[in-house]
């Protein structure tokens, strides 16, 4: 057997497997969830041995669930969650913390005082992001502070450091590669997106010595080969990317103003802006989409912090459904003559609102609101989020083209959420037929450099649709209902005095 490709896609709470031949069948998969560590309020840590060990464990898994051995794989392609990063020693490859998870918020003190100092205008200007704990920089300066005798080592090269995908490919070339791509060294607050380079004042600024740093490479490319004792041969790694950037390329967005937008415990609204690297003038992320063949291609991103983590909410603490997939149904059977009105801001509000210290409330309850009511809420707390990210995305992305929207994730199971979401947006959604795309995006990268599969144009007449969700809401009611969340978000964010 020939053109098959590996992907390992390593997630926020499990890593997982999934073997692709040239027609993009899914030969097999295999999931293994690891512990989340919660050291103190606002801090999340991996061990990094857990998704090292559940990585190889699922790859192993899925080549014996194929029948295949090594030798029957093209290449391997690298998924994994962004900015969540790792320093280790080089001699050794023995991680000297826990990985600092990208959700991680210990380090909100650095960054607001990086605001203060009048910082943040540099560090978006180089980097298209904001100065916040979400992304890796502050978090890399923080373990050499607090690991004792962790930034001598650093400054004399006896340490390296990574995202995700460095350490694992590190770990899978026995130490031979210290490399990650250009997506995710987009997500540093180190990396100049404009000149393709690590940013000398951004390392002297966030304290980080550039001796720790990996190679940057395109995104498809011939990493390095895996030890051979690992998956019973050497195998090439050709294809890396973020997982939000895996996901957009695992949709075909590939063409300037397609939107890809992924639905798990958050949601991530990707739009490809092409060789334009657009500032965004509503909190919006500047990023880099891919890198290919030495050409960079940009995105505009936004982020929700709450998505599908709105319905866990309803299972496990409210205890009004006892599955999420009983929550669409409950939605089609809400009053309509009820407008209650959930904005989830757990942990703050994400893109384009920004606003760290909101928290989640609840609007319009009267005596007859009940679980059928909070489900509709909840899911179109989803769907109203994504307008605000949309209507953003519009406003900086003036090329006067309708954008596309194509959604993956666990939500989009949910075809009244789908169908919901079509309404608020007043435009299709469109879910394809593969919605494992994370992996499918790496599994790509990987194929296109190791010429398994076609270039962009023949990759995208390989996607398949499943079902394309177009607006039946009248233009009267989206509005009420649009209004409603408005004064909602507005309610919220008001700080009297």
């Amino acid at each position: 057997m020939t053109g098959i490709i590996l992907a390992l896609d390593q997630g926020t709470t499990s890593s997982r497997a999934m073997l692709f031949d040239a027609s993009l069948t899914v030969l097999a998969l295999d999931q293994e969830e690891f512990p989340q560590h919660f050291p103190a309020s606002g801090w999340v840590e991996h061990d990094p041995e857990d998704l090292w060990r559940t990585t190889l464990n699922t790859a192993r898994r899925a080549l014996e669930k194929a029948r295949l051995s090594a030798r029957d794989i093209a290449a391997i392609g690298i998924a994994n969650q962004r900015e969540t990063v790792i320093v280790w020693e080089r001699h050794s490859g023995k991680p000297i913390h826990n990985a600092i998870v990208w959700q991680d918020r210990r380090t909100a003190d650095v960054c607001a005082k990086l605001r203060e100092d009048g910082a943040e205008p540099l560090i978006t200007a180089r980097t298209g992001l904001l100065s916040d704990p979400y992304f890796s920089g502050t978090k890399i300066a923080w373990i050499l502070d607090h690991v004792p005798g962790a930034r001598a080592a650093a400054e004399a090269g006896q340490l390296a450091c990574g995202t995700v995908d460095c350490f694992l490919l590190w770990r899978l070339t026995g130490g031979r590669v210290h490399a990650t791509d250009a997506t995710n060294a987009s997500r540093t607050l180190l990396y100049d997106i404009h000149r393709g380079a690590w940013d000398e004042e951004l390392l002297r600024l966030l304290r980080v010595p550039a001796a720790l740093l990996p190679e940057v490479m395109d995104c498809a490319t011939r990493f390095g080969e895996t030890e051979a004792d690992l998956l019973g041969g050497s195998i090439a790694v050709c294809g890396i990317a973020g997982d939000q950037q895996a996901a957009t390329i695992g949709q075909a967005c590939f063409e300037p103003g397609m939107v890809k937008s992924t639905y798990g415990t958050g949601c991530f609204a990707v739009l490809n802006t092409g060789r334009s690297a657009v500032a965004s003038q509503n909190k919006l992320l500047t990023t880099i989409a891919y890198r290919l063949d030495g050409r960079t291609t940009y995105a505009l991103e936004g982020s929700i912090f709450v998505a599908g983590a709105a319905v866990q909410w309803l299972r496990d603490a409210l205890k009004v459904i006892e599955t999420a997939d009983q929550s669409g149904d409950l939605a089609d059977t809400a009053d309509p003559g009820q407008d209650v009105i959930l904005v989830p801001a757990f942990t703050g509000l994400g893109a384009p609102h920004w606003d760290p210290e909101a928290r989640g409330a609840l609007f319009g309850l009267t005596r007859a609101t009940g679980p059928r009511e909070l489900a509709r809420a909840a899911l179109e707390a989803v769907c109203f989020q994504t307008r605000d990210l949309i209507e953003a995305m519009r406003k900086d992305w003036r090329d006067g083209s309708q954008t596309m929207l194509r959604v993956d994730g666990g939500m989009v199971a949910s075809s009244w959420t789908m169908q919901r979401l079509a309404d608020m947006l007043d435009a299709p959604v469109d879910r394809p037929m593969i919605l494992e795309t994370t992996a499918l995006g790496a599994a790509w990268l990987a194929g296109r450099s190791a010429g398994v599969w076609p270039d962009e144009e023949g990759f995208s007449r390989l996607w398949r649709l499943e079902k394309r969700f177009l607006p039946q809401m009248s233009a009267e009611s989206r509005d009420v209902k649009l209004q409603a969340w408005s004064r909602a978000i507005a309610r919220l964010r008001y700080q009297p005095g």
